[in-house]
């Protein structure tokens, strides 16, 4: 005789089934807040046992043999009733686009506070050395909130939106076509490492020499910290400042930090697209696990700390020399920075570069992987 623990159990295991059967899309959503749930109605449990808690709620959720023979059922009925399904480049380009701007939205504040640490040089005064006005990620948001106000923590969300139409758009619109010409349309088989780390450098360096301008744009927005009374801004909005560099420093002012930009993106690039392919690849290796929320999870957790331990040096050169115009070149900058500051200076900011690339990258992911879903079309 069936307990009542037991028959909730099975109504919820079969409500779960039901409305992956009826409504395909809730698949990865409904994990993902069934993940969220199992977590917080364990953990006074786990957390008091020796075993660490994450191993147990990994074999109870993920393991468990209902749910992997309700995984494995889900899987044949789908393979079996769907036909093969393709994405046009215009699609994967907007999917890309759209979940790119989605990801900027929501971590622009982390951003912000990356930049104001980048800028950030040491400062000297009769007594000494002053200290630094930003300390850490949530210091720098909370300083930033309490002087300039909240607002003020999205600052140049209006061309980090045009950045990430074109940016995003082109950099992981193309990646796929430009792997497929770098390891031929007959290729068979898992592609290589490297042919996408080359790619991924390719579709970075031709993205962002594109978008260089609303990036330029953006990081000097994000720069401008609270003036002095009395004092103008040099821009009043996104569309302001693009006019006023064009007047004052001519048009090809808009692509300074070209050169670091473009190693920063290609590097950045092809660390997030290739390790998340590769991770993602790796880990449907691995018996159990499917193409769904929480492989994209590791996955993008993955791109994300590949990212930032490899572009941070660059990424602080491209900023320094966006917001402060008195660098010739970005060896003087990297020189200059070096001397000053020294060799750590070029990690300035990696916790809320992490943060903000980390979760950036969680989020765009499974966006990605969502949205392209619209854009299927059968074959």
């Amino acid at each position: 005789m069936m307990t009542r623990k037991s028959r909730v159990k099975s109504h919820l295991l079969n409500l779960r089934f039901f409305l992956f059967r009826r409504f395909p899309l809730t698949k990865a959503v409904f994990r993902f807040l069934f993940l969220i749930s199992a977590f917080s109605a364990l953990f006074y449990l786990l957390c008091k046992t020796s075993i660490p808690s994450w191993l147990i709620l990994t074999e109870i959720v993920l393991q468990h043999p209902v749910l992997r023979s309700r995984r494995r059922l889900y899987s044949t009925m789908v393979a079996g009733s769907r036909p093969r399904t393709e994405i046009s480049l215009a699609g994967t380009f907007a999917s890309s686009a759209f979940a790119a701007c989605f990801a900027e939205l929501c971590t622009i504040p982390l951003d912000t506070a990356k930049v104001r640490l980048q800028i950030q040089k040491k400062a000297a005064s009769g007594a000494g050395v002053v200290s630094p006005k930003y300390r850490g990620m949530l210091g720098t948001v909370a300083t930033i909130a309490r002087e300039e106000g909240a607002a003020a923590l999205w600052k140049g969300i209006i061309p980090g939106l045009h950045r990430q139409c074109l940016y995003g758009g082109l950099r992981i619109g193309l990646y796929e076509p430009v792997k497929t010409f770098y390891v031929g349309n007959d290729f068979v088989g898992d592609v290589p490492l490297s042919k996408k780390i080359l790619a991924a450098l390719t579709t970075g360096a031709l993205a962002i020499t594109v978008a260089n301008p609303t990036d330029l744009v953006k990081v000097r927005l994000q720069a401008e910290g609270k003036l002095s009374p009395g004092v103008p801004r040099r821009y009043f909005g996104a569309l302001n400042a693009y006019s006023t560099i064009i007047r004052q420093e001519g048009l090809g002012a808009l692509w300074t930090g070209l050169g670091p930009n473009i190693a920063r993106n290609a590097i950045i690039n092809a660390a997030e697209l290739a390790s998340y392919d590769q991770v993602k690849q790796t880990i449907l290796n691995i018996p159990g696990f499917t193409d769904n929320v929480f492989t994209h999870l590791l996955a993008g957790l993955g791109a994300g700390f590949f990212a930032v331990c490899i572009g941070s040096p660059v990424d602080v050169v491209k900023s320094r020399m966006m917001g402060d115009s008195t660098y010739k070149s970005t060896l003087d900058c990297f020189i200059k920075t070096l001397k000053n500051d020294g060799p750590l200076a070029f990690y300035k900011g990696f916790i809320p570069n992490f943060g903000r690339l980390g979760s950036w990258n969680v989020i765009m992911f499974l966006t990605l992987e969502q949205t392209k879903k619209r854009f299927m079309r059968e074959v």
